[in-house]
C-alpha cells in the first residue's frame, strides 16, 4: 500500500534533484568564465594604479555587489513574509522551523566541542585557524552570505504580532488582561 506512494516520492524527488543538477551544470561555465572576468578586471586595475589601490578597488565592487544582492533578498524575502501571513500556518510547520534555527544555532558550538574531544582535535583545531586566518576574506564573505540565510524571527513572533494586528470587535478595555 505504501511502496506505491513511497516510489511516488522517490521519482519526484529524484525529478527535481536531477532538474536542479541539470540548470546547475548551466551555470558553471558561466561562474567560471566570472572568475576568469574577475581576474582580468583585477590585473587591469593593478596594471593601472598599482597593487594596494587596485585590490581594494575590486574589493569595493565585490562589496558593493554583495550590498546590492543583500538589499534584493531582503526585499524579496520580505515580500515572502507578508505572503506567508495571508496563508495559514500548520503546527508542525512551525515546529520543524523553530527546530531548525536552534539547530542551526547550536552546531557550530557542538562541532566545536566534538573537535576539541577528538584525539589530535586541539592540534587539528589550530591548524584549521591558521587556515581560516590565512583566508579571512573569504571567510568574511562566507559568514555574510550565510547571514542572509539565517531567520530574522522566530514562528512564535510572527503569531503574536498578527495577533495584535487582528481586530476583536471588543472596546479596548474589554481585551486588557
Amino acid at each position: 500500500m505504501f511502496a506505491g506512494v513511497i516510489n511516488q516520492a522517490k521519482s519526484a524527488a529524484s525529478g527535481l534533484v536531477l532538474k536542479y543538477v541539470a540548470r546547475a551544470s548551466v551555470a558553471v561555465p558561466f561562474v567560471i568564465a566570472l572568475g576568469f572576468a574577475l581576474a582580468a578586471i583585477t590585473v587591469m586595475l593593478v596594471e593601472r594604479f598599482g597593487h594596494v589601490t587596485g585590490y581594494w578597488l575590486v574589493a569595493g565592487g565585490l562589496a558593493a555587489i554583495g550590498i546590492i544582492a543583500a538589499v534584493t533578498v531582503s526585499v524579496k524575502e520580505h515580500g515572502e513574509e507578508v505572503a506567508e501571513q495571508h496563508a495559514e500556518r500548520s503546527d508542525t510547520q512551525e515546529v520543524i522551523g523553530e527546530a531548525t534555527a536552534q539547530a542551526m544555532v547550536q552546531a557550530p558550538l557542538a562541532l566545536l566541542g566534538a573537535i576539541f574531544t577528538m584525539p589530535g582535535g586541539a592540534t587539528g583545531a589550530l591548524k584549521v585557524a591558521r587556515v581560516l586566518g590565512r583566508n579571512y576574506p573569504l571567510v568574511l564573505l562566507l559568514v555574510l552570505i550565510g547571514a542572509l540565510f539565517f531567520p530574522t524571527q522566530s514562528k512564535a513572533d510572527d503569531a503574536e504580532a498578527m495577533a495584535e494586528q487582528k481586530p476583536t470587535g471588543l472596546p479596548p478595555a474589554a481585551t486588557m488582561h
